[in-house]
């Protein structure tokens, strides 16, 4: 089964407010000069008692939701610039200057936008408590990923974002072939010999960016002495990272761990 293509948030929410029919505005950044919140290109989506998205925060964001209100309450349809120079008047000490572009949402605006490159590529195992909320963390998200478990069941039963694609599959290994090189992997399944056969596959194949084992350094030492004796080269062994998450980030909740483990994806995929 192959990944999703990756879909813009934005554009998913955008569309889906525009097939209810709700008048919201595009406040979006069309240019910056010198120590910005946030770079051209970012957008924000407000409509009555809704926000999608942030130009930066503080006082800047909070005048840019008056003026988005303004334009809703008038039924305001001429886009409009904004140029903001960012210093202390705003409550901003960033230093530099912004142009914001105020303009009604619309099909064709949508349309028009691009998606994003992702930030990361995954292939996910495993969807039971730290899955999910791994999931959860990446919903937001520019990212591609492939949720792969064997019980139908312990998927939500709500669908997630489009850009993550859940995967019912009896032999969950033989997923592991369908990623693109250089792709992250994290393997966190609810059997240690299943475990074992998605990383043997990985690292056969070796031409993965990442690949994280939930566990211990026991289960690490336990799993690196099998795999040796199969043939895994040492160098390739190497590679695979258990314990998985930023080390120095206590805590056993789900939530925790997930917030580790994206920040390593994340940390990993900006080198």
């Amino acid at each position: 089964m192959a990944l999703h293509d990756t879909r813009d948030p934005d554009a998913v929410t955008a569309t889906a407010w525009l097939a209810r029919g709700q008048p919201a505005v595009l406040v979006e950044v069309v240019a910056a000069r010198g120590s910005v919140p946030r770079g051209m290109g970012t957008r924000m989506l407000v409509r009555a008692g809704e926000v999608r998205g942030t130009i930066g925060g503080g006082h800047l964001e909070w005048q840019v939701l008056q003026r988005a209100k303004e334009r809703l309450d008038h039924g305001d349809t001429l886009a409009q610039d904004w140029p903001v120079a960012l210093g202390p008047s705003l409550g901003q000490c960033c230093g530099g200057a912004l142009t914001l572009r105020f303009a009604p949402l619309t099909a064709d605006t949508v349309a028009g936008w691009t998606d994003p490159s992702p930030r990361l590529r995954l292939q996910l195992h495993g969807a039971g408590h730290i899955g999910r909320a791994i999931v959860r963390l990446l919903a937001d998200l520019p990212c591609q990923v492939l949720w792969v478990d064997e019980r139908d069941k312990e998927f939500p039963s709500e669908p997630p974002p489009p850009h993550i694609q859940p995967c019912v599959s009896e032999a969950p290994e033989d997923e592991v072939a369908l990623a693109r090189p250089g792709d992250a992997y994290l393997v966190l399944t609810h059997r240690h010999d299943l475990d074992l056969r998605i990383v043997e596959a990985i690292l056969r194949r070796g031409d993965f960016g990442f690949c994280g084992l939930i566990g211990s350094a026991t289960k690490l030492a336990r799993f690196q002495h099998r795999l040796r004796e199969r043939g895994i080269p040492p160098a390739t062994l190497a590679r695979l990272t258990c314990p998985i998450g930023l080390p120095g980030l206590t805590g056993k909740e789900p939530a925790v761990i997930a917030i580790s483990v994206v920040a390593q994806l994340l940390q990993h995929s900006g080198r």
